[in-house]
């Protein structure tokens, strides 16, 4: 059996993101800090955005604590950010599948979660990591084809994904969405994408109400600043690359591996007794909620 499926996105007049991992002179550090402790032991776990950035270190730290990934990604096969995490993901003794495509688009959410179960058997954990951002000073630069897009890409694909995998989804399996820390603190050039996080944020809880009386937790993080190619491939203006995290308490940016271990605590049995939260790997910015 291939174990890479490929569904081709849609044209739009909007930079597709997030740009490759591989050309970054600065690399993001994604490495897991350390050893594993089977937490994930027997699990499957689909990690969407899980070619690069923050997906590729909770790929990488999943598959540390035992479990095989399905890595969903949208970048086109030459930037090899995929398969590098699948070879990650291998180095560690577990198994991975490449899966490319609009998550924007609800076929290849079902393809996402057909293919899972074809290859592994099982589907124990969601991550709802895919995201795309386009900073605009004013809110008139927002194109129709922009906000269409975001909105896709950040919420639509949650949805169409949850569908897909509920019916697979028994007592115990978790799902984690990827908010952001513009969800509370806002931005004032990201106003659709602080928009789309405020409803990831909203639909976490409200998930979390529909389906813990199943066993099922779903839980959310919230990052700050955080080092990936999302940011510098065309997320922020260019010129505030250089001052990119440096205004968080802590003063810099953080590292994807920075924030993955937030992932593993909401996706083992270390918190069963969570669901319906919210994590701020942020590098010290006070945040309610």
């Amino acid at each position: 059996m291939n174990d890479t499926a490929t569904f081709q996105p849609e044209i739009t007049e909007e930079p597709r993101m997030p740009g490759a991992e591989a050309d970054l002179e600065e690399k993001p550090d994604w490495q897991p800090r350390y050893c594993g402790s089977d937490r994930l032991k027997g699990k499957v776990a689909i990690v969407t955005g899980g070619d690069s950035g923050i997906g590729r270190s909770v790929a990488a730290l999943f598959a540390r604590e035992g479990a095989d990934i399905a890595i969903v990604y949208l970048a086109d096969e030459e930037t090899q950010d995929a398969e590098r995490t699948k070879s990650i993901v291998e180095e560690e003794g577990r198994k991975a599948i490449c899966l490319q495509g609009d998550l924007g688009l609800q076929d290849f959410a079902d393809e996402v979660v057909a293919r899972t179960i074809d290859a592994f058997g099982r589907l124990d954990i969601v991550v709802n990591n895919a995201g795309e951002q386009h900073p605009d000073e004013e809110i008139e630069d927002i194109t129709q084809e922009q906000l269409l897009r975001t909105f896709q890409t950040n919420i639509f694909s949650m949805f169409f994904l949850v569908q897909a995998a509920r019916p697979h989804l028994a007592k115990g399996s978790a799902i984690i969405n990827c908010t952001s820390v513009t969800m509370y603190k806002g931005s004032d050039n990201l106003l659709d994408y602080s928009a789309t996080k405020g409803a990831i944020t909203a639909f976490t809880r409200s998930l979390s109400e529909n389906l813990v009386g199943d066993g099922i937790r779903v839980n959310a993080v919230a990052p700050g600043p955080i080092w990936t190619p999302l940011n510098p491939c065309g997320g922020q203006p260019p010129e505030d690359m250089d001052d990119f995290g440096k205004n968080t308490p802590m003063g810099r940016p953080g590292q994807p591996n920075e924030v993955a271990p937030a992932f593993l605590f909401l996706a083992c049995e270390d918190s069963s007794y969570m669901s319906g939260q919210v994590l701020h790997p942020n590098g010290g910015i006070i945040v309610g909620g």
